[in-house]
């Protein structure tokens, strides 16, 4: 792919600022530390952290289909489909493989952490072919890092990818548009017919329309990087607009945050989310009633425009902030923040497990001690990103150069 635009760096920042909301969620959830900044507390914002995963979904289905936009639109060849399966296999086993193996042996099998030797194989057995996220123990109960689910769900759509892709390019308008219709068919079933939305809510098919808006926002990438190279800027002013588009984003994010950290596990909610409860009273009862997962759901064709709108803007908007998103040091996070997202629930909730740092209570976070809170809390970001730089520089990279040599005489290493 040519282009000044091969990396857009701006993205990495956005990258590693969703994934340290997640795991700051993930955190928050085992210290009960919530902060204040000038009067203002952050709940709404740790609360609802499990939405930034959506962001993180999108913006993988925009970076693969880059490629196949920018290969039709200047008339190029399509990726290669053994070099895309390579290139998302040295990306993904490598540093996955290792936190697994890590896990088990340094935790799972000397904590006894299964409660049956059939459990144990069949945990390690889905998580190694990352079909785990299809069963009810092995994605809710897993001992392995609960996080992994995420990455599952990727290489379950990269299995299909270069093959949807190319369908697109020939039929958009039935591919895309039987995506979404795919999903939401599904949406609507799960809100009509269950009462338990914990094993549909994160599976492939309900992000269906997250992949499809992914690939059209890279449709639009494309024309518009072209565009610009073309002309010299898109237009007049664009910067200003592409910043204002960038914070409007942002503030429509803050709002839907609002909205959904208001949402209680057993209570129905406010908004989009009460109204299509309100008309689902007669097949799903109003008490027990999961309204987190069901307004995540209803709302997360919202997150991702808004994700989107973010995305698009940043490589166009004014220069501090690009700088601000891209530059050195999130350029690093976003290299070793795939192993942190992988590595970090294990890492806290281990810290739990043996009682790490100390303190007077059992349960510090119910007594509501702050001195161990705040100590619990920065060791818990400290420790999780030393062993993503750790597992990235001495397990990932060495890999994946062993895995080029091999493969360099044998693999046209094209885009993907």
């Amino acid at each position: 792919m040519t282009g000044k635009r091969q990396w857009i760096p701006e993205l990495d920042g956005l990258r590693v600022l969703m994934i340290f909301l997640v795991s700051w969620y993930h955190i928050w959830q085992q210290s009960w530390l919530t902060p204040v900044i000038g009067g203002n507390s952050l709940d709404p914002l740790l609360r609802s952290g499990y939405i930034w995963v959506d962001g993180t979904v999108l913006m993988s289905a925009f970076l693969l289909y880059r490629p196949y936009a920018a290969a039709r639109l200047r008339q190029a060849p399509l990726p290669e489909i053994r070099a895309f399966y390579h290139r998302r296999a040295r990306r993904i086993l490598p540093g996955y493989y290792t936190i697994l193996a890590l896990t088990f042996f340094g935790i799972c099998l000397p904590y006894g952490l299964y409660s049956s030797p059939q459990f144990l194989v069949k945990d390690l057995a889905t998580h190694l072919t990352f079909l785990f996220p299809f069963f009810g123990d092995t994605y809710l109960s897993t001992p392995l890092g609960a996080a992994c689910w995420t990455l599952a769900i990727e290489v379950q759509a990269y299995a299909l990818f270069p093959w949807v892709a190319r369908a697109s390019l020939k039929h958009p308008g039935r591919v895309f548009g039987g995506m979404v219709a795919l999903c939401l068919g599904f949406r609507a079933w799960c809100l009509w017919s269950l009462t338990d939305f914990n094993l549909v809510v994160n599976q492939l098919i309900n992000f269906l329309d997250l992949y499809a808006l992914g690939c059209g926002l890279a449709w639009t990438y494309e024309r518009l990087q072209t565009r610009e190279q073309e002309r010299g800027s898109l237009f007049r002013g664009s910067g200003w607009v592409a910043t204002a588009v960038f914070l409007l984003a942002c503030w429509g994010l803050s709002r839907m945050i609002q909205i959904q950290a208001a949402s209680s596990v057993y209570t129905v909610g406010y908004g989009l989310g009460g109204w299509i409860s309100r008309g689902l009273r007669m097949a799903v009862p109003s008490s027990n009633y999961p309204v987190i997962q069901r307004n995540q759901m209803i709302y997360r064709p919202a997150y991702g425009l808004l994700f989107g709108a973010m995305m698009l803007s940043a490589p166009f908007s004014l220069k501090p902030l690009r700088k601000l998103l891209g530059n050195r040091v999130t350029h690093f996070l976003a290299g070793v923040s795939m192993n942190y997202y992988l590595a970090h629930q294990t890492v806290i909730v281990h810290m739990r497990r043996i009682g790490f740092p100390n303190s007077e209570y059992e349960y510090p976070n119910q007594a509501g001690d702050r001195p161990w809170q705040l100590q619990y809390t920065l060791w818990a970001f400290g420790l999780s990103l030393a062993a993503a730089i750790a597992i990235t520089y001495l397990a990932e990279k060495p890999i994946q150069r062993w895995l080029d040599r091999r493969a360099a005489k044998n693999l046209p290493m094209q885009g993907g």
